[in-house]
């Protein structure tokens, strides 16, 4: 593999081999306006126009990621968004440090703690002064772009993905739906997700 320079500042650029359980990837870190850093896992030869390529648009998840919680379905979703497009093939992940539906972790576990009262995870926000949902997909569009997508096959459940990346120039070709990690400990936490803030959940959620 050439190392990949970048000729106006003259380094390597942050885009490396990543190898995983589930099959090799490629890398690639950008820096948003703001500082922030996001990833996107790629594989797979995208000049090809025969077929869009799938992509899952993940906000970064310490406790479900990294952790193992139960209470939402955060982990196993990005792992079988990665699972998939191995099967496949070809495709992308663009993982946004947007924790807590753009809250960040500190007001991620305040709100938990509302939960524990028995508040949902939109009352929880609102009860913080926060959006039930403040993320913004800007980032992900440009972050395709930058690995050469401009047309997609999109997992995901929450439409406003499919209108973020569309309004800022991604064409979402097909939505495919993307449920895993189902349990009793999330069923409430999904249920709220159908329920009020319009997520396309097509599961028996005896909470609803």
């Amino acid at each position: 593999m050439t190392i990949q320079i970048d000729s106006k500042e003259n380094k390597i650029a942050s885009d490396a081999e990543l190898p995983t359980e589930y099959g090799n990837f490629r890398i690639r870190v950008f820096e948003s306006p703001d500082g922030k850093e996001h990833a996107t896992l790629y594989t797979g030869d995208f000049s090809k126009d025969d077929n869009p390529p799938l992509v899952r648009i993940h906000s970064e998840c310490l406790t479900g990621d990294a952790f193992g919680s139960l209470k939402c379905d955060c982990g196993p979703q990005l792992e079988a968004s990665m699972q998939r497009i191995q099967e496949e093939g070809k495709g992308a992940i663009v993982y946004l440090r947007q924790e807590g539906r753009g809250i960040g972790l500190y007001s991620k576990i305040q709100a938990y703690a509302l939960q524990d009262q028995g508040h949902d995870t939109l009352d929880a926000n609102l009860l913080l002064g926060l959006p039930a949902d403040g993320r913004s997909y800007d980032v992900a569009a440009e972050m395709l772009k930058d690995i050469g997508l401009t047309k997609v096959r999109l997992m995901t459940n929450n439409p406003l993905k499919i209108k973020g990346l569309e309004e800022h120039g991604i064409e979402v070709l097909e939505r495919l739906q993307h449920q895993s990690g189902i349990g009793p400990e999330n069923m409430q936490y999904l249920a709220t997700k159908r329920r009020r803030m319009g997520h396309l959940l097509n599961i028996d959620l005896k909470t609803d």
